[in-house]
């Protein structure tokens, strides 16, 4: 009876270091230097196609993996990209609060259970509305993934 190395299948259970590099190079994410991070195949926890490049590599596996503009993140949405009266943002959190472009705003979720990002692309002149970009910051973009294996259950 031969010990088979453990590989990665729909359903397993990961402990593994990884980095994620956006399309300037930057680290966004980098597990190697802490804990590492424990995560399950086809919980939703990674995109899809992520998943799909990690299923079949085996224990102990460290490679680089390039996932094209898009892929992990989606591609961008136009519709995702929507004036917000600034009327409303001052009724649902400070009615003090000034925002300015480039700032993350939080929106509570329509069923006030959760929140939702949005960054201000452009402020109204006469101050009646922003235009916000509900787009995740990465959707669209190419992005590149260090894994390393340590663990498959």
């Amino acid at each position: 009876m031969t010990n088979a190395v453990p590989t990665v299948a729909q359903g397993s259970f990961l402990t593994l270091h990884y980095r994620l590099v956006g399309p300037e190079g930057d680290d966004l994410v980098n597990t190697f230097n802490d804990k590492p991070a424990t995560l399950s195949v086809g919980s939703g926890e990674m995109s899809p196609a992520l998943e799909a490049r990690l299923v079949g590599l085996s224990e102990g596996t460290r490679t680089t993996i390039a996932l094209e503009p898009g892929e992990a993140f989606g591609p961008r949405n136009p519709e995702m990209i929507q004036k917000v009266a600034l009327k409303l943002l001052r009724e649902l959190g400070d009615p003090d609060e000034t925002w300015s472009v480039g700032d993350v705003v939080q929106f509570p979720t329509p069923d006030g259970q959760g929140a939702f990002a949005g960054v201000v692309r452009e402020m109204d002149a006469d101050g009646e509305w922003a235009l916000f970009d509900f787009n995740h910051p990465l959707a669209g973009q190419p992005v590149t993934f260090e894994v390393q294996l340590i663990g498959v259950l």
